[in-house]
C-alpha cells in the first residue's frame, strides 16, 4: 500500500483552509493532516505531523524566511508551498534562495494545486507561470533583467545562449526562429538540448534560471 502524500495547510483564514483541504483530499494519494493559522504553527506542525508539503500564505512567510529556512533545515522531508495573492511579490526571489520550493497564486486551480504538491513530493521545484514572468522582468532591485547570468550557463554553446536570452523575455519558439533566421524545427531541438543541459523540466524553470531567479540544477529530484 503507497504511503498517502501528508499535507499541512497554513493561512489566516479558515474558510480557505478549508477549501484547500476539500480540494487535495479528493485525491486518494494525499491526506491533509494539520492546518494552522501562522509560522509558529507550520513549524510545530513540521515538528508533530512530519508533513510531505506544507502550503503555506507567502504572507505569513513576510518577514519570518528565517523562521521557514529552520524548518525545512531540521525536517528535510517538509518543502513548502507559498501561495500569492499577487504575482510579483518582492519576497519570491529571497524565498526561493532560502528553501521555499514552490509558489502559486490563490486563483490557481485545485488541479494544479495538486500537481504542484506532487511534485514537490518528487523533489521538484514549481512556480506557477504567471509569478515567473512577473519575475523575469525585474532583478532584485526592481529594474529590468534580460540578460541571463553566464556562471551556471557554461555547457551552453554560444547558439544555445542566444536562443535562451530570447526564451527568458517569453518568446515563442517560432518567435526565435524568426528573430534569429532559424526554422522553428531548428530551434526546438536547441531548446531540448538546452533543457536538459540545464537540468530543468520546461522553459519556464529554463528561463528562471537563466534570469537567475532559481538555484542551478531545481528540477532534479533528490
Amino acid at each position: 500500500m503507497e504511503t498517502k502524500i501528508r499535507v499541512a495547510v497554513i493561512d489566516e483564514y479558515p474558510l480557505f483552509r478549508d477549501g484547500v483541504k476539500c480540494g487535495l483530499e479528493r485525491h486518494a494519494d494525499i491526506d491533509v493532516v494539520a492546518q494552522g493559522a501562522s509560522a509558529q504553527d507550520a513549524i510545530r506542525i513540521a515538528r508533530e505531523y512530519e508533513p510531505h508539503v506544507i502550503v503555506i500564505d507567502l504572507s505569513i512567510l513576510g518577514s519570518t524566511l528565517t523562521g521557514a529556512e529552520d524548518t525545512l533545515l531540521q525536517y528535510p522531508v517538509t518543502s513548502l508551498l507559498a501561495l500569492a495573492t499577487a504575482a510579483g511579490e518582492e519576497q519570491v526571489p529571497s524565498a526561493l534562495r532560502r528553501g521555499v520550493r514552490g509558489f502559486l497564486m490563490k486563483g490557481s486551480s485545485a488541479q494544479e494545486l495538486v500537481q504542484t504538491v506532487r511534485a514537490l513530493t518528487r523533489g521538484e521545484y514549481y512556480v506557477a507561470p504567471a509569478v515567473a514572468a512577473k519575475l523575469l522582468m525585474r532583478d532584485d532591485s526592481g529594474a529590468a533583467k534580460v540578460v541571463p547570468d553566464p556562471s551556471p550557463l557554461s555547457e551552453l554553446t554560444v547558439r544555445e545562449e542566444e536562443i535562451l536570452s530570447i526564451l527568458v523575455k517569453g518568446c515563442s519558439n517560432k518567435e526565435i526562429g524568426s528573430r534569429l533566421a532559424l526554422s522553428e524545427k531548428t530551434i526546438k531541438h536547441h531548446v531540448t538540448s538546452i533543457l536538459q543541459k540545464l537540468q530543468v523540466r520546461n522553459r519556464v524553470e529554463a528561463a528562471l534560471l537563466a534570469a537567475g531567479k532559481m538555484p542551478a540544477g531545481i528540477a532534479l529530484r533528490q
